[in-house]
């Protein structure tokens, strides 16, 4: 239980400081390029999710920082290498799923 509202404490908090008019992101159809000129907030929110999705259910309620910063440096160095590939096919690339 007390994980569970530390799951839901933390996304509250990442979801408030979206946008107002971002109501929803359809991660199967962004590009690399749309990712990058998002913005930073929706940046964070995405490379938290990744960060999640990819982890599975391996690391119940840890986030390494460290990792978390190294993957997401490879992650922008990939995208911004390649702007038209969509953000799903540079995850498995960088994240290997």
């Amino acid at each position: 239980m007390k994980t569970t509202l530390s799951i839901l404490f933390a996304a509250a908090l990442s979801l408030s400081s979206v946008p107002a008019n971002a109501t929803k992101l359809d991660l199967s159809t962004m590009s690399c390029k749309q990712f990058l000129e998002s913005g930073d907030d929706t940046i964070k929110l995405v490379l938290t999710w990744m960060d999640g999705w990819y982890k599975g259910d391996e690391d119940n309620a840890i986030i390494d920082t460290d990792v978390f910063v190294e993957n997401a440096k490879q992650f922008g160095t990939y995208c911004g290498k390649n702007p038209t590939v969509s953000i799903v096919t540079a995850a498995d690339e960088v994240l290997g799923k």
